[in-house]
């Protein structure tokens, strides 16, 4: 506590009693063996000391919960003792309880006090060279400067360095509290990336299975339902291997399992053929046809200029979960997929399929497929939109994202 109001002041801590009571019974016993500092002055009774010593002790107790209000009830004390005999016991107390005021008064009185105390001591040494002209005034001017001085500067210098400690225990806090933060979203982040990896790599293969179960439940025809099996069966196989390889990038690093061991290959454009063909295998019964238009190099033909693979694989996640949810909601029609680049350089990837209002979905969703889209763009700083459009052929249903893609350079 700084406050030296009377409202304010508490209870005297423990050591300051402690302080107050032993400063008061080292006096009365140099008291009592006649150890006075020196003969009374201005006439004053040598009994002056006792009170003197008394309201210093006082002033003690207040050294931390008001060390203010006892600067300033010491130093009169100080004065009252000097006059009347000087006890060594009240000049020592003194020095503690500037040394308090500087420790824990307010932070202007701790800058001003030091500063005060060597006027004080500089006036007295000019005053006392002035009116005594003795070689003794040097020892007078130490002394001063060991109960004023010494105290003051050793409270300031403490004082800093526990400023200064403190100010390093809140930055080690704030440290913590970010890194904590910082851990704490990339997990969050790290969930996230998971959650869309799981959903796009498992909910193609699911979506099919779960459309060609119904129409094997449905459609009593025994060429059909083989057909039907056999997709079933290659997106299960497929499923499962996606499956692993995940469970495998999720293991423990130091595991030696097969899968742990197993490379972890990263879709890239090159495999949108492949996404294509098994996109219309899984849609011919729905009445689904797909399409590739890869405008990438700049003459319509070959292969498209190679990107940096998080751009690749962000791509390659959002034409197949268009294309899962074009299997599940589409109506009849064509699914057209357009890979180019726009005029400012970056990738666009587009995905149009017939629009039409429908009963339900063909497969169940979770809802969670635009979102993951969208996610996927933003981390890489392009825009998305998706949402139904008139366009020549009827009403369809448009997903496009623009990615920043610049070109990765050859090695040679």
């Amino acid at each position: 506590m700084t406050a030296s109001s009377p409202a304010a002041i508490g209870r005297p801590h423990r050591l300051d009693v402690l302080i107050a009571g032993g400063g008061l019974l080292g006096g009365l016993l140099l008291w009592a063996m006649d150890l006075h500092g020196g003969p009374p002055r201005l006439g004053l009774p040598p009994a002056l000391t006792l009170v003197a010593l008394t309201t210093m002790s006082g002033a003690e107790l207040l050294r931390r919960t008001a060390p203010l209000a006892a600067l300033g009830i010491a130093v009169p004390a100080l004065a009252l003792d000097i006059c009347a005999g000087t006890l060594v016991a009240t000049v020592l107390m003194f020095t503690d309880v500037v040394y308090a005021a500087v420790l824990y008064g307010r932070a202007a009185a701790a800058r001003r006090i030091p500063l005060y105390s060597v006027l004080v001591t500089v006036v007295a040494a000019v005053a006392l060279t002035a009116a005594w002209q003795n070689p003794q005034v040097v020892m007078v001017v130490i002394g001063i400067a060991l109960i004023t001085i010494a105290p003051a500067w050793t409270g300031l210098i403490i004082r800093n360095h526990r400023d200064d400690a403190e100010s390093a225990r809140l930055r080690a806090e704030q440290t913590a509290l970010l890194a904590e933060m910082d851990r704490t979203q990339a997990v969050a982040g790290e969930r996230a990336r998971m959650a869309r990896e799981l959903h796009d790599m498992v909910a193609n293969h699911l979506s099919a299975i779960a459309i060609h179960a119904t129409a094997a439940q449905s459609i009593d025809d025994p060429s059909a339902t083989r057909e039907a099996l056999g997709v079933i069966r290659e997106n299960s196989v497929q499923g499962l291997s996606e499956m692993r390889r995940l469970i495998g990038l999720l293991r423990d690093p130091k595991a030696t399992t097969e899968y742990a061991e197993e490379p972890a290959a990263t879709p890239t454009l090159d495999g949108l053929d492949a996404l294509i063909a098994q996109a219309r295998t899984n849609g011919a019964s729905s009445g689904l046809t797909f399409a590739l238009d890869d405008a990438r190099h700049p003459d319509g033909t070959g292969p498209g200029p190679r990107t940096a693979a998080p751009v690749e694989l962000a791509v390659y996640r959002i034409v197949q979960e268009s294309l899962t949810n074009a299997l599940k909601h589409a109506a009849p029609g064509e699914v057209r997929v357009r890979i180019a680049h726009d005029r400012g350089g970056a990738l666009t990837v587009t995905v149009r399929s017939p629009f039409a209002d429908r009963p339900g979905p063909r497969a169940p969703g979770s809802g969670t497929g635009l979102v993951g889209m969208r996610e996927r763009t933003a981390l890489l700083g392009g825009a998305f939109e998706a949402g139904p459009e008139s366009g020549p052929a009827g009403r369809v249903w448009l997903v496009r994202a623009a990615l920043p893609a610049a070109e990765e350079e050859e090695q040679r």
